[in-house]
């Protein structure tokens, strides 16, 4: 059983990072280059450089965004094995379990880790105004562990009662509401972090989906063989 969790959560979990990697590369990493445009402007003017200091600067900047694209391929894939584990984890215990049911599952996993926080603390561009980051990840936490506990009550039980309960539970966190700065915004333009924010919650949509499906068929796949 060990092997079967540990194998089904590796490969659904390094497909789905791989499938993020791709997806982030193309809808959420230009607008985050762009929002640092904005940042770096804010900062003071360099001095002047010579053409040798240019190349040198260029050559800088090529290498450190092949150092990004590889630190992010592998933290996705790192992730989506995390990920995996928990979801697999699950499927364990409630059994009967196939594609379609872990992209419902995938479905659970992106309300609880990413839609529900971001409803509080919206994903953020580099330069945008926060509160404190204790405060945040404290609210995060509690909020993550509040849904996916409501939605276990709604989904996995069967008296009315309880699954009001969980409702109340999902509220909880935001009534008691998310950390803010005292300014809102940042560097870059409202549009920009629309935009953002709306790429950013849409590829993890695809991700979590990417990851409950292909941990529901290869744990299934892994059973039959």
């Amino acid at each position: 059983m060990l092997r079967r969790i540990v194998f089904s959560a590796s490969l659904a979990g390094a497909l789905a990072g791989l499938f993020l990697f791709a997806i982030q590369a193309v809808f959420v990493n230009p607008l985050i280059i762009e929002a640092e445009t904005y940042e770096n402007a804010s900062k003071p003017a360099a001095t002047a450089t010579t053409t040798t200091d240019h190349a040198a600067e260029h050559a800088h900047d090529e290498g450190e965004d092949e150092n990004r694209a590889l630190w992010t391929a592998f933290t996705n894939i790192i992730t989506g094995i995390g990920f995996g584990l928990l979801l697999i984890a699950g499927f364990a215990m409630r059994g009967d379990i196939d594609l379609r049911r872990g992209i419902l599952w995938g479905v659970a996993g992106f309300i609880a880790f990413n839609l529900a926080p971001a409803l509080g603390l919206p994903p953020e561009l580099p330069a945008d105004f926060a509160a404190p980051l204790a405060a945040r990840q404290m609210w995060w936490v509690m909020t993550v562990v509040a849904t996916a506990g409501g939605l276990a009550l709604i989904a996995f039980t069967q008296s009315w009662l309880t699954r009001i309960i969980g409702l109340v539970v999902i509220a909880v966190p935001h009534i008691i509401g998310a950390p803010h700065p005292d300014q809102a915004g940042g560097l870059a333009p409202d549009d920009l972090r629309w935009q953002f924010q709306i790429a950013a919650l849409v590829t993890m949509a695809l991700f979590w989906a990417a990851l409950g499906g292909l941990s529901g068929y290869f744990y299934q796949r892994f059973e039959d063989a």
